[in-house]
């Protein structure tokens, strides 16, 4: 079926015109563009020679002689590498904490009747509205004793009030009646959820579970405030400091002790830069699924 005869089978809808699919689809095409332009030379860039970075000054859209040299000088030195297992622990545990704790709280604020679900979920809004300041936060984790541990870049950000309060709406469009028959059988409150609930909200858990871990991964500024060993640095703080500062980061001294030039600063950059985005380009496929039923939570449904 054409696509005029697509459109006057729906009763009431008229054809849209040649001219008006043309600008439409040229349109589209600009914002593909102004979306994989940037990404695309950033890749290129990171995998051009010395000369050709040098001649372009930084921007590369297709390298002519592809080449691992910044890739080979960013690793070498091991403070990239290292800072990307302790950006990929922190995500996997924080992320584990925090869907887990928030399942829980969702799930208990979701409940009529459960104890103190009013004023909780109250403190809740309120600490959307009202964020403490960075001199508190700090005293606090220092006076916890977290200053230069992982949990202080887990801890402060395991809840986030605006993923819980989406999750509780989603537990309670489940029915209640799947609740009352597992109440029948004899399930408590722990087994309802986890062989009930849990298992109706793959989608809505991938979609919280996919912004924490971006938020994991993508956050320094804690890292920046509770970090004082560069060894325990994660990827971020690593990435704002050498591209940011344009600070050595280690591969200098490595190559410079094994006779080989460093290549360009802008090679540099963007090479780190694709490695800080490779992980949640590989993660995010295996969530797209669930995205878009996801993301209609507590939408409006005809």
């Amino acid at each position: 079926m054409s696509t005029a005869s697509a459109y006057s089978a729906v009763p009431g809808k008229t054809p849209a015109s040649p001219a008006w699919r043309v600008l439409r689809s040229l349109i589209l095409l600009i914002c593909c563009l102004l979306v994989i332009l940037p990404f695309a030379s950033i890749v290129s860039t990171s995998l051009a020679d010395a000369e050709q970075v040098n001649s372009t000054g930084g921007f590369v859209l297709w390298p002519d002689r592809p080449s691992f040299a910044s890739y080979e000088a960013i690793l070498s030195g091991g403070v990239v590498s290292r800072a990307m297992m302790v950006s990929v622990g922190i995500t996997v545990v924080g992320t584990l904490l925090s869907l887990t704790a928030t399942a829980l709280l969702a799930y208990g604020l979701s409940r009529p009747g459960s104890y103190g679900h009013r004023p909780i979920l109250l403190l809740l809004v309120l600490s959307m509205l009202f964020v403490p300041g960075i001199i508190p936060s700090y005293l606090l984790i220092k006076e916890l004793g977290l200053i230069n541990s992982y949990w202080s870049l887990i801890l402060p950000m395991m809840i986030n009030a605006f993923n819980v309060i989406v999750l509780r709406s989603f537990f309670m469009s489940i029915p209640q009646e799947l609740i009352d028959s597992a109440r029948i059988d004899g399930a408590n409150e722990l087994t309802t959820m986890l062989r009930i609930v849990l298992p109706l909200s793959k989608a809505a858990l991938a979609v919280i579970g996919l912004f924490y871990a971006v938020a994991y991964w993508n956050s320094f500024f804690n890292a920046m405030l509770y970090m004082n060993e560069s060894a325990k640095w994660p990827m971020q703080l690593v990435l704002r400091t050498y591209v940011v500062n344009n600070a050595a980061i280690g591969a200098g001294e490595a190559n410079a002790a094994a006779g080989a030039a460093l290549p360009p600063s802008y090679a540099l950059q963007a090479a780190i830069l694709v490695l800080s985005i490779i992980p949640v380009v590989l993660v995010f496929p295996f969530l797209q699924r669930h995205m878009t039923k996801g993301v209609m939570l507590g939408a409006v449904k005809g």
